[in-house]
């Protein structure tokens, strides 16, 4: 069999080599999950928690073996990867203990005309759910899919990103080892490259989730369209922070550092461009300098963040910078210069144009760009000049709710950012090419299965429509009646 290496980001040394599973490993892959959906599904909400507890707990007993595999193959500072783990093991509990509440079955209102039927509700499994993952966040990121897939009853076929397999890895095999009793094929791995997530496509999965770019996202959506394969997409963003008049000048900054450069930069919802009016301005900036200044790279225990973990993103980040300079951009804390394989040092620009590729494009990587405007009314306008529309963030003092309700993006932190990740009773995704589709929360929960209708007949309506025996005087009432109840309203 084929297989790649993964690669430690800061040293370049082989973790270990992995299986590059081809098309018919991973329908393998599938009709395994297959035969253990129909078990996992009739389990029931209250055994399946059990299950899934049993996991959450597993790993919380062993996080310090995740928690230095994710160091060594993703190469995120240890309380990176640890505040990582909490988060991800916060959704694990509460779609474990939450998904009866939101997906068991209940009565709705039979309404007027079927009023002799008992009306119902629930959500049944789709069957076997593919999930594709990214390396930026390994654990944190697909288990926003993969937990609540599972607690809604479905089986997973999970693709790891080829950047961080022994990290997914190490967690599915944790669900076996903390549930012995389950059957191959609930949480199953396969690993590979673009191939092998294009087969997973194209596996006869009833749903798949993927994590990535918007380029990949169209060909994974395009391959799943070949079998009307309903897909969940979360594509990046390019994310903004409005700084307000009234905003908390330091907070905001020592938020902006975090947003910008924590994990590298490499953060769906990482703050890329800050707005901040001509008020705070120079306020804000000299915070921002001083702060940004501090932090440092590196792979040692006491460095901020860490090596870019795709060696292919630092090009990407050079164009943006370069750019971004070229066009009339100010560099007051880093530069050119600081691009760098495999760590790049901050970078904070002033004023580059709202056209360049720094501001239009994610770019992945510790940058940040700060533009001045008159007021928040063009700060907004600026902050939806995009098309993307994942996340965002406010600092005002008085009229945070006000803005935030005004930004066009799929979630929103006032006075903080990133924290509406974290709250696991809020959904997560976005719109435009941030992609389609929400996890996380009871709208997750949904996500993961389908709504089924069922209607029970309690006894014989005096006036029977749904019949060719009706009784014409009895629709006559019927007409006068509809237009009592309904023709009233101009």
């Amino acid at each position: 069999m084929t297989t790649f290496d993964t690669l430690n980001p800061a040293t370049g040394a082989v973790v270990e080599s992995f299986p590059a599973h081809s098309a018919e490993d991973v329908q393998a892959a599938v009709a395994t999950a297959r035969e253990a959906a129909g078990w996992w599904g009739e389990l029931g909400f209250d055994e399946r928690r059990r299950h899934l507890l049993r996991w959450c707990g597993l790993m919380a007993r062993r996080q310090e073996e995740l928690v230095s595999l994710m160091h060594e193959e993703n190469g995120k500072p240890r309380d990176d990867a640890f505040l990582e783990l909490l988060l991800a093991l916060d959704h694990l509990h509460w779609a474990a203990r939450h998904a009866k509440r939101v997906l068991g079955r209940r009565r709705v209102p039979s309404g007027l005309l079927m009023i002799n039927h008992s009306a119902y509700l629930e959500y049944r499994p789709h069957g076997v759910v593919g999930v594709i993952g990214p390396w930026n966040y390994p654990v944190f990121t697909p288990m926003g899919s993969i937990a609540y897939a599972l607690a809604a009853g479905n089986t997973v076929v999970f693709k790891p990103s080829e950047y961080t397999p022994a990290v997914g890895r190490w967690y599915v095999d944790a669900f076996a080892t903390a549930n012995p009793s389950a059957p191959a094929g609930v949480l199953t791995l396969v690993t590979g490259l673009g191939e092998t997530g294009a087969a997973l496509c194209r596996s006869g999965v009833d749903k798949l989730a993927f994590t990535g770019s918007a380029a990949t996202g169209r060909r994974v959506a395009a391959a799943c369209a070949e079998t009307l394969t309903p897909v969940l997409m979360e594509c990046g963003g390019k994310d903004a922070m409005i700084v307000a008049s009234d905003a908390d000048v330091p907070a905001a900054a020592e938020a902006a550092v975090w947003g910008a450069l924590s994990n590298s930069g490499q953060t769906c919802v990482g703050i890329e461009r800050v707005y901040v009016t001509r008020a705070v301005r120079e306020a804000f900036l000299s915070e921002l300098q001083t702060l940004a200044a501090t932090v440092r790279p590196g792979s040692d225990a006491s460095a901020s963040y860490g090596p870019m973990t795709m060696p292919g993103q630092v090009e990407i980040v050079r164009k943006h910078v370069d750019g971004a300079l070229a066009a009339g951009g100010t560099a007051l804390v880093g530069g050119a210069s600081s691009v760098r394989d495999p760590f790049i040092e901050p970078v904070l620009i002033v004023d580059p144009p709202q056209d360049c590729d720094a501001v239009r494009d994610e770019t992945f990587g510790p940058t940040i760009t700060v533009q001045t405007v008159a007021d928040e009314d063009e700060a907004i306008r600026l902050a939806n000049d995009t098309r993307y529309g994942l996340g965002s963030s406010v600092f005002s003092r008085r009229r945070g709710m006000e803005l935030a309700r005004r930004i066009r993006a799929g979630a929103t932190s006032i006075n903080s950012v990133i924290t509406f990740a974290g709250v696991p009773e809020l959904p997560f995704g976005g719109r435009g090419d941030s992609g389609y589709g929400r996890i996380h929360g009871p709208v997750g929960l949904r996500e993961f299965a389908q709504p089924k209708a069922i209607t029970r007949r309690r006894f014989t309506s005096p006036v029977e429509l749904a019949t060719f025996a009706r009784d014409p005087g009895k629709v006559d009432l019927i007409r006068r009646v509809v237009k009592l109840r309904y023709g009233r309203h101009h």
